[in-house]
């Protein structure tokens, strides 16, 4: 009879134990996609600042590119002449 006891004691888990442990796998589950939800968030938040950044840094760098080329502009004008009247003395 000890026998009997033991596979009595054995069986599958009843249906509410199921049902409990199903919807604890669900409620972590949740948890989960809720924290990775709030991390997604802040990326998102993150990108959207440096996307602000680079188009103000972008419009920084095209004053930066006609400052200089009014630079090399001037100085090809300078040079230039430099040239011409070195060789008309010649």
């Amino acid at each position: 009879m000890a026998t009997r006891n033991v596979s009595a004691n054995t069986a599958p888990p009843r249906q509410s134990m199921a049902v409990s442990s199903g919807s604890a796998v669900k409620a972590r589950q949740l948890t989960h996609l809720h924290s990775q939800l709030a991390q997604l968030s802040g990326n998102l938040a993150d990108t959207e600042n440096l996307l602000r950044m680079t188009s103000v840094q972008a419009e920084a760098m095209r004053g930066l590119g006609s400052w200089h080329a009014g630079l090399f502009m001037a100085a090809s004008k300078v040079l230039g002449e430099e040239s011409v009247q070195q060789s008309g003395q010649k």
